[in-house]
């Protein structure tokens, strides 16, 4: 039997655009605007269609579910008696009615992120005694951990959970290319595999033919809207290169980065170990650091991937850093010191200066020869920048100054304050080792557990 079928007297009205549908015995009225936002392909549309003068459409579900589904068409967002169901339940009914792309969208959409507001709300168990190695989300919250040679995957909603086994021994470099497949690599495997983490399987391989022949390994991922990027790096670790892919076919675009190392000069090819699209200036960020005798010294560079120039240039020995991130909305690049674990920033509009680094924190940190920053991690997310220090989080913003001095450049002076994450409860544990973010949400994993911990708004509820 069709899901709606006539069976009551004419109650559509042509000219007000009215429509009344009976689910589950409860009549409803509505208009046929508000169904066509459902979509064409959606249950609602076809409803919309098949309404005649003679009949009204019967649909055999939940009628209190369809009133909450109805209700997030009208305005766009969950009622509040919509917590009054389990999620599962609303996540069938909208894939029943073929509106689940409207149910992420209002409950799992990334303009609903609220750094000021966030705390520990779950923890996402792993299988296995293997503590998170990478964590790679996509935009409307679903998230996909490696952990040993696993990879876990939760739906947006982080209710449906699926583990596959791979063919490395631990996942070193993620990246999610959608809520079903995911590019992951080692620094001990050559290649860089495409993998369908719904099926379970290997779609497709990717590898750089070096000079010598040798393996290639995977030491970073990074991606813009049209291309993939893969940081390589042979066998033997005597060249390495950055491939360019293009994301929808996979095929090879482009070579940049190409670097041959001979003798003793390790420094002048270190391998990227971090791939950042910067979208504003259309530039591939590339960071990769070494430690030596002579202490730990670094490069990031500044790619046009259209002409496989580098248009900027940085090398690091005085307090290199830990872990280097860009804010594409703020326009600043962030890093954390290894020796002294403070955080710095650079204006991407100064971009050139021989020293373009102004410490936010305490300079004289780090003089002492302990490397207070090493393994701290430094993303960016919309407007602020999260830095974790041992088993904390800081959460550094720009402040909104009424008026601003003018430095020498005619640029004008940036305030920047840190503030701790979470309340109390949330405060310090595990040394913190990765940090994702995905829709609404935060995901945080720390050394030794076997969990990844969610962190979100307060006030947001579902």
């Amino acid at each position: 039997m069709p899901p709606f079928e006539g069976s009551a007297p004419p109650t559509y009205n042509s000219e007000s655009n009215i429509v009344t549908i009976d689910v589950g015995g409860q009549l409803f009225q509505t208009t046929k605007q508000t169904l066509t936002l459902a979509g064409p392909n959606s249950l609602f549309a076809r409803i919309s269609d098949s309404v005649a003068q003679t009949s009204v459409p019967f649909v055999d579900r939940d009628p209190d579910l369809f009133s909450v589904l109805l209700s997030l068409l009208r305005t766009g967002n969950l009622p509040s008696k919509a917590r009054a169901f389990d999620v599962q339940d609303l996540i069938f009914e909208s894939q029943f009615y073929g509106v689940e792309p409207i149910l992420v969208n209002s409950v799992s959409n990334p303009s609903q992120f609220e750094a000021f507001n966030l705390e520990k709300s779950t923890l996402l168990p792993l299988n296995g005694r293997d503590s998170p190695s990478v964590i790679a989300s996509t935009p409307f919250g679903s998230v996909h951990v490696a952990h040993g040679s696993k990879i876990t995957s939760f739906d947006w909603s982080l209710r449906k959970k699926s583990t596959i086994l791979t063919q490395f021994t631990a996942v070193d470099s993620m990246l999610a290319i959608s809520p079903s497949v995911a590019a992951a690599g080692a620094t001990d495997f050559s290649g860089l595999q495409i993998i369908d983490l719904e099926n379970g399987f290997v779609k497709q391989s990717l590898n750089w033919e070096n000079v010598t022949k040798s393996s290639s390994t995977v030491q970073a991922i990074g991606a813009s809207p049209e291309c993939l990027f893969v940081s390589f790096e042979s066998g033997r670790r005597n060249s390495n290169s950055i491939m360019v892919y293009d994301l929808q076919s996979l095929s090879p675009v482009t070579e940049i980065s190409h670097c041959e190392i001979y003798g003793a000069e390790l420094n002048s090819a270190i391998p990227s170990t971090k791939l950042s699209w910067v979208h504003g200036r259309s530039l591939l960020m590339a960071s990769g650091s070494h430690s030596g005798p002579s202490g730990v010294s670094g490069t990031i560079k500044f790619w046009d991937i259209r002409s496989g120039n580098v248009v900027w240039e940085l090398k690091e020995k005085v307090d290199c850093f830990s872990d280097v991130t860009v804010s594409d909305n703020l326009s600043v690049m962030f890093k954390v010191g290894v020796n002294s674990g403070e955080v710095y920033l650079s204006d991407l509009r100064t971009l050139g200066d021989e020293n373009p680094w102004i410490c936010l924190g305490d300079k004289r940190k780090g003089i002492n020869g302990k490397k207070e920053g090493v393994g701290c991690k430094i993303e960016s997310h919309g407007n602020q920048v999260f830095c974790s220090k041992g088993g904390d989080i800081q959460l550094w913003s720009e402040v909104a100054m009424s008026s601003r001095k003018s430095s020498e450049d005619g640029l004008e002076d940036r305030v920047f304050r840190k503030n701790l994450m979470g309340k109390v409860k949330d405060m310090g544990g595990s040394k913190i080792t990765n940090l994702a973010f995905g829709g609404n949400k935060m995901f945080v994993a720390r050394k030794d557990q076997q969990s990844v911990e969610v962190w979100q708004s307060s006030v947001r509820g579902f």
